[in-house]
C-alpha cells in the first residue's frame, strides 16, 4: 500500500485548552472564536486571495491529541449515550485510521499582523494548537443537501440544561474586558453538556473543572442545571 506524508499548513489558537468541553460540532457555540495561523511555507497572503468571497470554510485537520492511540473499528457515539456501538466510518469519531477531521466553520475575517498571516474564524470545535492540513470554501450549492438524512445524528442535539453564575463569576466576568462574549460563550459551552455519557444518568451533584482561554472554570451540575461556582485567571 502506498503510504503519503502530510505537511500542516497552520495551527489552530482556540479558547479550548483540552478536549473536555469541546463541542461535539462545529458551530454550536458561536462565540468560540479562533485564529488558524498559517505555518511559515505558507504564510502569505497569496494562498488565501479571493478567500474573504465565501462565508464559510471546510477546515481539514489532524486530531493530533489521539493519533497515536491507534482506531477502532467499532465506537461508542456520545450522541447514543456511549451505549451502542457504530462504525467508526459511520460516525466521527476521532479514533480514525488516519486521524482525519474536518469542520465547517464562518470565516469573520483575515489578518496580517507583525508578518504573521492568520484567519479569524469562530463556532470553532478544536483544541488549541490543532495542525490544519488543508482549506476549501464552502460551497451552499453542492455541499448543503436539505433532503440529506443523517441517520441516529439527524437532528442538532438538544440538552436542555439552563445555567446560572455565581456572583464572584459575573463579578470576574464582568471586571475583564478582553473578551465581550465571555458569559454567553461559557454558558452556551455548559449548555452542550460536555460530560461524558455514564455521568449523565447519575442524580447526585457533579463537579467538573475546565479551562477555557487563560481561565479556569469551575461549576456544579444538579440534574439539569449548571451553577458556575468559580472563573479565575491561570
Amino acid at each position: 500500500m502506498d503510504s503519503y506524508q502530510i505537511e500542516p499548513i497552520g495551527h489552530i489558537s482556540s479558547p479550548y485548552k483540552q478536549k473536555f468541553a469541546i463541542p461535539r460540532q462545529p458551530r454550536l457555540v458561536p462565540q468560540a472564536k479562533a485564529k488558524l495561523l498559517f505555518c511559515q511555507n505558507f504564510n502569505r497572503e497569496e494562498f488565501v486571495r479571493g478567500i474573504d468571497e465565501f462565508t464559510h470554510l471546510w477546515l481539514l485537520f489532524r486530531f493530533h491529541e489521539t493519533a497515536d492511540k491507534g482506531y477502532s473499528a467499532l465506537v461508542r457515539p456520545p450522541r447514543l449515550g456511549g451505549n451502542e456501538k457504530k462504525g467508526v466510518f459511520a460516525t466521527r469519531a476521532t479514533f480514525r485510521p488516519n486521524g482525519i477531521g474536518m469542520s465547517a466553520v464562518k470565516l469573520e475575517g483575515i489578518e496580517y499582523k507583525n508578518g504573521q498571516l492568520a484567519l479569524l474564524l469562530s463556532g470553532i470545535d478544536l483544541l488549541d494548537g490543532t495542525p490544519i492540513v488543508d482549506i476549501k470554501p464552502y460551497l451552499p450549492y453542492s455541499d448543503a443537501m436539505p433532503d440529506a438524512c443523517a441517520g441516529f445524528a439527524d437532528t442538532r442535539p438538544e440538552t436542555h440544561m439552563t445555567v446560572s453564575f455565581s456572583e464572584q463569576a459575573d463579578e470576574f466576568i464582568a471586571a475583564q474586558t478582553t473578551y465581550p462574549e465571555l458569559r454567553d460563550f461559557i454558558a452556551n459551552v455548559l449548555k452542550q453538556d460536555p460530560r461524558p455519557a455514564y455521568k449523565k444518568q447519575k442524580q447526585e451533584t457533579q463537579f467538573y473543572g475546565m479551562t477555557l482561554f487563560d481561565f479556569n472554570i469551575r461549576w456544579q451540575v444538579d440534574e439539569s442545571h449548571n451553577h458556575v461556582i468559580e472563573i479565575t485567571k491561570q
